[in-house]
């Protein structure tokens, strides 16, 4: 069984040796909301596996305009990509919550995957899932409603958080869903009026999960699978 402490469902999913080899070359990282780990086109030199918290990649364009790519929880690690190869970041990965990872640097990864072909055939997973995610994002940012995308997104959020409230600004939630903030207002109010959430001062507070489900779009299923507990 992985140590109690142990979160992230990646290390988890592991045999006991190749778990137990990944966290020989991890160490601890903690991080406050905010943090940025990379800036987009740095050289991913270490890859993070989430145990509390989410990490946002994050699209940044040269007008300043952003739009979060995915998310990261327990679920997974940051820049998977980079596990197989060496490779640049095309987002900025940002702390979106406060939280935990293991640190890991990228090469001594990628020649501990050498010789194990389990860890490998695990993060080749994970890679492709996310890569699934980023190609259903791109019909869903040009396709769906505003309210579909804010819903899709607060549970992607609330199934990675503990509690049922999020501190997120207007001008925070128009960064990640890459929208104006009066797209944001009213998308927010169409989900309060329907009695899925509230929204007050920078706080929205999960009122009603199944009727958030219900009005986010099939995206939401898209991706690597959320932590489980919030499935249950």
């Amino acid at each position: 069984m992985p140590p109690a402490t142990l979160r992230n469902h990646l290390i988890a999913q592991l045999t006991s040796e190749d778990r137990d080899a990944v966290l020989a070359i991890a160490s601890p990282y903690d991080f406050p909301l905010g943090h940025v780990f990379c800036e987009a086109g740095d050289l991913v030199t270490h890859l993070y596996f989430v145990d509390s918290g989410i990490v946002s990649a994050v699209a940044v364009m040269e007008d300043g305009r952003t739009v979060e790519a995915y998310m990261v929880g327990p679920e997974g690690v940051t820049s998977p990509a980079a596990a197989a190869a060496p490779a640049h970041t095309y987002s900025r990965l940002a702390a979106q919550a406060a939280g935990s990872a293991r640190r890991v640097d990228a090469a001594r990864l990628r020649a501990l995957m050498n010789d194990r072909p389990a860890l490998r055939a695990v993060l080749a997973a994970y890679a492709v899932a996310v890569q699934n995610e980023l190609e259903q994002s791109a019909a869903c940012n040009a396709l769906h409603r505003a309210e579909q995308r804010f819903a899709k997104w607060l549970l992607r959020c609330h199934d990675r958080v503990e509690g049922d409230t999020l501190n997120l600004t207007q001008e925070y939630l128009a960064s990640m869903l890459g929208s104006q903030r009066t797209t944001v207002n009213e998308a927010a109010q169409t989900l309060q009026k329907a009695g899925a959430i509230t929204y007050s001062r920078g706080r929205v507070t999960i009122t009603d999960r199944t009727a958030l489900e219900r009005a986010a779009c099939e995206c939401y299923r898209a991706g690597p699978s959320p932590v489980p507990d919030r499935l249950v």
